[in-house]
């Protein structure tokens, strides 16, 4: 009877690893791993870690152009920062990875899919409840959650089993794709200490970033970034392009409390330069283009869509909806924003739209003022007329 096959996650790191051998002993199954790029992987050497640590075959992916464009882009365009914070990174590169895991299962014969989360984070809801979403006849096995090592132990199992360590060369935990980058463990978990300057490599210290601001123009078409200062850029270059500048300038630092979906809160550290760049200069084309009820309309949804982001919902119903609406919203979000960075911040100082609904000539207090102010007169007697009947009838305005 031919063994049966199982697809892993595999990035390379300790986990995974041993995820290899732990998943041939305990389901005496042949193992096949998949790499998925979506920035910052080195794609052939991790494959030949696989193949010497015994898989059988090892498959890889370079997904950048797809993520950008498939999932990045869309949640920039739905304005999605999970808490007012985070970006969404790591959240926006699972169910991409879930949807290469189950293509590549079926190229393979596998009859399971298996990854290297562990039982205390987001990612393993992610991951299960996209592969469910795409092939819920496929079983999801998650060895990390299942076997419960610490480190120590992990390094023991590899050690008798002759798997190669790669020796940690950071006490953080990290995650890296192109829209962010993820700190975590180490000092990191106690939420009075400030993050050691160790943590962050995307970012400069304030006292290693230039002197004088840099002025940046982001030209987008309906929601979508094209050009930076006048060059159009591929998607994936010009977020490449936009964290290095925006990186030497020590933009995209990010430091909160965050409520994980399993319950706990933990103390996330992130490194976003696009990311804080590109969000800012999108709100400030929107506050340009869309009306005061759309702008307003459009904060609740975007809550919606990040809290559906970082719940690992993507393969809903629920995001297609939200994403039809986001879509609508964005028909005239056409046009350039100028930004400056500086020390740490980055400022929206100029922004316009062919079709923005800013009107100089009715917000001008300077001669060719065109607003009729003797209309105002008959608009704020219609508009406080229920106050006014408030207080004749029920002394409402007397409490006051």
């Amino acid at each position: 009877m031919a063994k049966e096959t199982i697809l892993l996650a595999f990035s390379g790191g300790l986990d995974t690893s041993v995820c290899v051998k732990w998943l041939q002993e305990k389901h005496d199954a042949r193992v096949v791993t998949l790499t998925v790029d979506l920035g910052m992987v080195d794609l052939e050497e991790i494959r030949q870690r696989a193949l010497q640590i015994g898989a059988v075959d090892a498959l890889t992916v370079d997904g950048r152009e797809d993520f950008v464009r498939d999932y990045v882009f869309p949640a920039l365009k739905a304005g999605a920062i999970y808490e007012e914070q985070y970006p969404l990174a790591t959240a926006l590169g699972r169910p991409l990875i879930a949807k290469y895991l189950v293509e590549a299962a079926r190229r393979v014969g596998a009859g399971a899919i298996a990854h290297g989360c562990t039982g205390k984070g987001n990612d393993q809801v992610r991951i299960d409840v996209s592969v469910g979403a795409l092939a819920p006849d496929l079983k999801v096995i998650a060895p990390v959650r299942e076997w419960g090592w610490n480190r120590e132990e992990e390094i023991e199992y590899a050690k008798r089993n002759g798997i190669p360590i790669q020796e940690r060369n950071s006490r953080f935990s990290t995650d890296e794709n192109l829209w962010g980058r993820s700190i975590e463990a180490g000092e990191l978990e106690d939420p009075w200490s400030e993050p050691p300057e160790d943590a962050f490599a995307w970012t400069n210290p304030i006292s290693k970033t230039p002197e004088e601001p840099t002025y940046l123009e982001i030209a987008f078409e309906r929601g979508l970034p094209l050009s930076l200062d006048g060059e159009e850029m591929r998607s994936v270059d010009l977020v490449e392009h936009l964290n290095g500048i925006a990186g030497q300038n020590g933009i995209g630092r990010i430091d909160h409390i965050e409520n994980r979906l399993v319950g706990i809160k933990s103390r996330e550290v992130y490194e976003s330069p696009a990311g804080v760049v590109l969000h800012a200069a999108h709100k400030a084309l929107e506050a340009m283009t869309l009306s005061k009820d759309q702008a307003r309309m459009k904060q609740r949804v975007a809550q919606e869509y990040s809290d559906m982001v970082y719940n690992g919902l993507w393969f809903t119903a629920h995001r297609r909806d939200l994403d039809a609406y986001v879509e609508s919203t964005q028909r005239h979000v056409t046009g350039s924003v100028r930004v400056r960075m500086h020390k740490g911040s980055c400022t929206v100082v100029g922004r316009r739209a062919p079709r923005g609904l800013y009107s100089h000539q009715l917000a001008t207090y300077d001669r060719g003022d065109t607003f009729d102010h003797r209309a105002s007169e008959g608009f704020i007697a219609i508009y406080g007329l229920p106050v006014r009947t408030q207080t004749r009838t029920q002394g409402e305005g007397e409490e006051a």
